[in-house]
């Protein structure tokens, strides 16, 4: 087919190359309400307002998922991080007792490095997926790419070092809170036991 007759044919079903679906305008509305929930996450002030800022962001990411096709990953997104991840966190705010209210001492009035270093991993993993992605094709006629099939070999052959390493991570912060909380609890009755015997 010629492109005059690729245009006339685009032209005759209402939808140009460059003029965008109904998905692709939801895709765009998810991914900046995402964008807005991680700023407010890593920007306000209060720990457990992040937290929940965070199941905001990380739900809108499982939501693009979905509107991609992706529906296992959506799902491993949701019960990972959203069932898993985010639970183990306000499990971890409220083991070392972190402030409910606005918490001064968690800002370190770094912002200006902080943000430098954001702008800095935002343009090299934009880079970075743009050069993995810049020569890869997809087939059209084989299992779709966000299936269980595909998902499970790609994690199983070629991730299973950072999925396990991340396993790991989990547990030593779930561990650490623990710790933190009891060294909390013994000194709290050490200096209750010594204002009985004052």
């Amino acid at each position: 087919m010629t492109p005059a007759a690729t245009t006339l044919a685009a032209a005759a079903t209402g939808h140009g190359f460059l003029s965008p679906t109904g998905v692709e305008i939801a895709f765009l509305l998810v991914g900046l309400a995402t964008l807005g929930a991680a700023v407010v996450t890593v920007t306000t002030k209060q720990l457990v307002h992040a937290a929940l800022w965070l199941v905001v962001a990380l739900g809108g990411i499982a939501v693009e998922y979905l509107l991609l096709t992706a529906e296992f990953i959506a799902w491993v997104q949701v019960l990972i991080y959203l069932g898993s991840v985010v639970v183990l966190l306000l499990f971890g705010l409220m083991l070392t007792k972190a402030p409910i209210g606005r918490s001064p001492d968690a800002d370190s009035n770094n912002r200006w490095v902080a943000l430098g270093v954001a702008l800095v991993a935002a343009a090299s993993l934009v880079w970075v997926v743009v050069d993995a992605f810049r020569t890869m094709w997809i087939d059209l006629d084989g299992p779709a790419q966000g299936s269980t099939k595909v998902s499970g070999e790609i994690l199983f052959q070629h991730w299973v070092l950072p999925f396990e390493a991340l396993s790991v991570l989990l547990l030593a912060a779930l561990i650490g809170a623990i710790v933190l909380s009891r060294r909390d609890a013994a000194t709290g009755s050490e200096d209750h036991t010594k204002g009985q015997q004052r």
